[in-house]
């Protein structure tokens, strides 16, 4: 596989690693750590934890920092680490984030202030708390522009937020149509921008990488197919990387819009790398027709995650 140096300008394949959970619900730092240890095998450039799809918003405070700092001490440098520290409130958004620049953290990744369906701040107050994240710590900011906080932020805004505010370099970009927010950010910013990203498990990802995606965020149960992908359009090889995206399509697919945040615990589980591949409650169990039909869309395709451990 091609490789990517673990220093800046990151690109490449960034999965989010699940929050791993035994049958009682409680944190497994042994089973968070062989997941990460898969995720490095299987070709990840950097991981991001802590995310929506780490079940971010099931987590005490005290749990957030333990995971934390496992992980990062665990990886000790050997991939950029991005930390999400997303928090309606600044000063708490603020202390996350420095306490993840502390703890090692290469970047962290932060949505716009929202809550619930209909608590929203004016753009002023998005871009005043983006400044005073920013100026409480010297590492990267990726904003997040995804459908869940129902914030509107539109290029030219991200635009003038990275002309703006030094430390915002990078932009994970979920709302469709994100291909033309790729394009007119990169029209808007030039080189100063350093990671113009997409994520939503890579649902659009071969149009996306088209548009200047220089890196993806992705579930963390197939590195190693999103980087077949990823590769090949990065040696130039667009046919083969479309050939890879239509391969691997079907598991992006049903990641994205059956199983969606349990698909990476269940294919770790059922390759022997997790214990359970339990959700907190309130969400509930996926049932176990969609669960037989992911493996058998995975089984197909061979990947790691099904061997890493046998």
């Amino acid at each position: 596989m091609t490789e990517t140096p673990s220093t800046r300008p990151y690109r490449g394949v960034f999965p989010v690693a699940p929050t791993v959970f035994d049958e009682s619900g409680a944190l497994d730092l042994e089973g968070q750590l062989r997941c990460i240890d898969f995720m490095l095998d299987a070709g990840s450039h950097g991981i991001c934890i802590l995310a929506n799809f780490s079940e971010q918003f099931s987590l005490t405070d005290k749990e957030r920092d333990r995971i934390m700092g496992a992980v990062l001490d665990h990886v000790g440098g050997r991939v950029p680490v991005i930390v999400t520290t997303t928090h309606f409130s600044t000063a708490i958004c603020a202390a996350r984030s420095r306490r993840a620049e502390e703890a090692g953290a290469a970047m962290v990744m932060a949505m716009p202030p929202y809550h619930g369906a209909t608590i929203r701040v004016p753009e002023s107050r998005v871009v005043e708390f983006f400044e005073q994240v920013a100026s409480a710590i010297s590492i990267p900011i990726m904003i997040q522009d995804a459908p869940v906080s129902g914030t509107p932020l539109s290029a030219e805004l991200l635009a003038r937020m990275a002309r703006e505010i030094p430390n915002i370099r990078y932009f994970k970009l979920e709302v469709p149509p994100v291909a033309t927010k790729l394009e007119t950010l990169r029209q808007l910013t030039g080189d100063s921008v350093e990671g113009p990203w997409d994520g939503e498990e890579g649902i659009t990802l071969m149009a996306d990488l088209d548009a200047g995606a220089t890196g993806t965020m992705t579930g963390a149960g197939y590195p190693d197919g999103i980087r077949q992908i990823y590769d090949a359009f990065s040696r130039g090889e667009r046919a083969a990387a479309a050939d890879a995206y239509e391969r691997w399509l079907p598991l992006i697919n049903y990641e994205n819009r059956q199983c969606g945040l349990a698909t990476a615990k269940i294919l770790l589980q059922a390759g022997g790398i997790i214990g359970s591949d339990s959700l907190r409650p309130p969400l509930p169990p996926v049932r176990p027709a969609q669960r037989a039909r992911l493996l058998e869309i995975a089984r197909r395709l061979d990947p790691l995650v099904l061997r890493w451990a046998k």
